[in-house]
């Protein structure tokens, strides 16, 4: 297979992790007689130091022609006040916006070496094992937006269409899965999701009625998330909720840069990332975890190219070094933490030995 693949570093540490994403990437097309190129481009801060503007219109274009896009992270302190009128985090939403990539997806499955790691106590996460599905397009991000001297307001708006979508991908995806759907919301108080309840039920009940579908509050299920985890299985929501409700699922993991996440559309292209940002303080000093960013080129694989064998080799890669010990800063005891470089290193050699397997199989 030929792939063009857009690779936008970003600030902080994303060039670091996306550099081993990169690595892994370049590993799984030699393994298994594959032609991606790759092509950076600038995004974020850096991008605004280069050219003023947070998402250039080369940058944009050359993603909108590749068959998928790797991210690393955006931010940072240099750019961080909330009043600039030009920020990192525009050209994010901008590339979301400008790709049509309104489903971002978010798995958890918290590995058996990393329980202790997590704050939630290790009986809870045995077994864990949910998808969120977040609406990345529509909502208060993208809503009109006011500022007076004395108030403001942020319009929060969702249309049948946004909605109906979204939740399609969701109810498809459970298909795969356990076939069960919490959709969350705040019916009690928002139209809006008086709306996206509505609309979830009617798809769910007409297109997926092999699907159970069940309706949470926000706020509860921001307590069930943490005390009952085991019960989910797909998780759909609308933009800011799953923001919050993402970064809270982290933890089930036991660090935010364990995570991978794809956001999708209709086409081809998606948008592959680790869910942690760009962590200004621990930047160029080689202890950022790799492991979002690897997993996230898996997630490229498997949702971009259909490449599954190629996307589990490195799933099952990342296991094995886990399983090893082999940790990063963020997961292990004082004095035993492994390099950004060796964590790595240790995910490609594992790749090897179960790549040759996967091809012997074949």
């Amino acid at each position: 297979m030929h792939a063009d693949i857009v690779v936008l570093p970003g600030d902080g540490i994303g060039p670091e992790v996306t550099a081993a994403a990169v690595e892994a990437l370049q590993f799984t097309a030699q393994r298994y007689g594959h032609t991606f190129r790759l092509r950076e481009h600038l995004i974020g801060g850096a991008a605004i130091d280069a050219t003023g503007e947070p998402l250039p219109a080369a940058t944009l274009e050359a993603c909108r022609q590749a068959d998928a896009v790797l991210l690393g992270a955006v931010g940072g302190p240099k750019w961080s006040d909330p009043n600039a009128k030009v920020r990192p985090e525009q050209g994010l939403l901008a590339l979301r916006k400008g790709l049509g990539l309104y489903a971002n997806l978010r798995p958890v499955r918290p590995h058996p070496a990393t329980l202790g790691a997590a704050p939630i106590k290790p009986h809870l996460l045995a077994g864990v094992d949910l998808l969120v599905v977040r609406e990345l397009t529509g909502g208060i991000y993208f809503g009109q937006k006011r500022r007076e001297a004395d108030r403001a307001s942020d319009l929060c708006e969702y249309s049948t269409a946004e909605i109906e979508r979204v939740v399609r991908r969701a109810c498809a995806l459970a298909r795969e899965r356990r076939r069960h759907v919490t959709s969350v919301d705040k019916a009690n108080v928002l139209e809006t999701s008086r709306l996206w309840r509505d609309v979830a039920s009617r798809v769910a009940r007409e297109e997926f009625p092999d699907v159970t579908l069940e309706h949470q509050l926000v706020d509860s299920m921001a307590m069930h998330l943490l005390s009952r985890p085991r019960a989910y299985d797909v998780v759909v929501t609308e933009n800011m909720f799953g923001d919050i409700l993402t970064d809270e699922a982290s933890m089930l993991a036991g660090s935010m840069g364990l995570l991978p996440s794809a956001s999708l559309g209709e086409g081809r292209v998606g948008l592959y990332e680790p869910i942690h940002g760009s962590a200004p303080d621990i930047a160029g000093r080689g202890i950022a975890n790799p492991v979002g960013a690897i997993l996230s080129a898996a997630l490229l694989l498997r949702h971009s190219l259909g490449l599954e064998r190629e996307a589990a080799c490195i799933e099952q890669a990342v296991a094995a070094t886990l399983d090893a010990g082999i940790l990063s800063a963020d997961l292990a005891v004082a004095g035993q933490a492994a390099t950004t470089a060796e964590v790595t290193t240790a995910v490609r050699d594992r790749m090897e030995t179960g790549c040759q397997v996967a091809e012997l199989r074949d």
